[in-house]
């Protein structure tokens, strides 16, 4: 594996302990995946502040014992805890303090203390064609398809050694080869009303991720007034159901100005054409429970933005809520909440707004159990296995609707 002389330099510890350790971690699994050479990356965003297990946080402090500093702009993923209300996570408390030793080390690391996994709205945007390194599932998809920047699924360790050297080993989705489409996904046979509401994007990734796993696709007939959430819930479905990094929207996403640009001007390996009868079938997967009782409502994964809270206050339209409800977001969106004072009226209502993490990564919600709702694709997905509750999969409006009713309310005209 050719390296350069900077290169060299730092694996021969010339740099600094930190950054030796972590290019040999990268040149070794460069080697495994066959890459030729490194390249450098202009930013990260790092998935191994979650707490997962002792191993973890003795890895991020044996680097930070070691004098490691990032050297490209890097956020922060979800950490097991919401800093703002520690008390919120119902961790033991040995595991507890293990969360936030982890949470410090990356900090003393010099990682901006974002924790949100949705950091492309919250300003770190990474430009079209530029390489980066980032880890967790949606923001890899979201970046490399709607911004049109250049990242593999980074996994924990390997995104922090990236942020420490500023490289990356040069395989996958790296290579342009490697990022054009080989299956055209035709939508025309699904009605515009359904294109337009937000329920039928995370079904759309559900059935995409099990359907095309981690090859590239590209979808023809999504209208150009699809909105930037709207790509995420897709895309955060898709990868959590599937091993998906990328996908093109003709005439939407910056890759795929034409079907044939996404293509690069060849022939697809296949065409597969998406029916109502699809959809229907995916959309029943994504519940587990089909009863009218209702304990709790979770919304934000990815983390909710500005504009998906005003829409949530826009169906809420002033009322009280019979069960709670979780909103999952970021400190930017958060801030944008206080200036536009919408805070106070949330937490009267009966939301609990969850910062700095999430309700599927840590225990948040009632140990109790029961049956959560949601209009997430992901948390559709992760729910039953992680938190031990029933799901719903439903829009927005008929969770909010069932919400306020306190039992499950169904909206056919959401599902059309």
């Amino acid at each position: 594996m050719h390296l350069t002389q900077e290169e060299q330099s730092m694996a021969r510890g010339e740099l600094g302990e930190a950054k030796r350790m972590a290019i040999g971690i990268l040149c070794d699994m460069g080697r495994i995946l066959g890459a030729p050479h490194l390249i450098p990356v202009s930013s990260a965003h790092i998935d191994g502040c979650l707490y997962h297990g002792d191993s973890g946080v003795h890895f991020a402090e044996r680097l930070v014992k070691a004098g490691a500093e990032v050297s490209i702009p890097t956020t922060l993923n979800v950490g097991a805890l919401n800093l703002l209300k520690p008390r919120m996570s119902r961790l033991p408390e040995e595991k507890r303090n293990m969360a936030r030793r982890l949470m410090r080390a990356y900090t003393d690391m010099k990682c901006q203390a974002t924790w949100t996994c949705a950091p492309y709205q919250g300003g770190h945007r990474p430009g079209q064609g530029e390489d980066i390194a980032w880890a967790e599932s949606n923001a890899v998809v979201f970046v490399n398809s709607v911004l049109g920047a250049r990242t593999n699924r980074y996994g924990d360790f390997l995104d922090i050694c990236a942020a420490i050297t500023g490289r990356v080993p040069y395989y996958g989705l790296h290579v342009p080869e490697n990022r054009l489409a080989t299956i055209v996904i035709d939508t025309s046979a699904i009605s515009e009303s359904l294109k337009a509401s937000s329920v039928f994007y995370p079904v759309l990734g559900a059935w995409l991720g099990r359907t095309v796993g981690a090859n590239v696709a590209v979808i023809d007939g999504i209208p150009e007034t699809v909105t930037e959430d709207q790509l995420k819930a897709l895309g955060a479905s898709a990868a959590s159901t599937g091993a998906v990094g990328l996908f093109h929207v003709a005439g939407v996403t910056p890759e795929a100005k034409t079907l044939e640009e996404a293509l690069g001007g060849r022939q697809p390996s296949c065409v597969i054409g998406l029916t109502s009868r699809m959809v229907r079938e995916t959309l029943e997967t994504l519940s587990t429970s089909t009863g009218d009782s209702l304990d709790a409502v979770a919304l934000g994964s990815p983390h909710y933005s500005i504009e998906e809270f005003l829409e949530f206050e826009t169906i809420r339209a002033g009322r009280k809520l019979s069960v709670p409800v979780y909103i999952c977001t970021g400190r930017h969106t958060i801030e944008a909440l206080q200036s536009q004072s919408m805070l106070p009226d949330l937490e009267a209502a009966g939301v609990t707004i969850v910062a700095d993490t999430c309700v599927v990564v840590t225990p948040i919600l009632d140990p109790k159990g029961g049956v959560l709702m949601t209009d997430s694709g992901k948390f559709a997905n992760y729910t039953p296995s992680n938190t031990g509750y029933e799901v719903l999969y439903a829009s927005l409006p008929e969770c909010v609707e069932s919400a306020v009713a306190g039992s499950v309310v169904r909206r056919p005209d959401q599902r059309n």
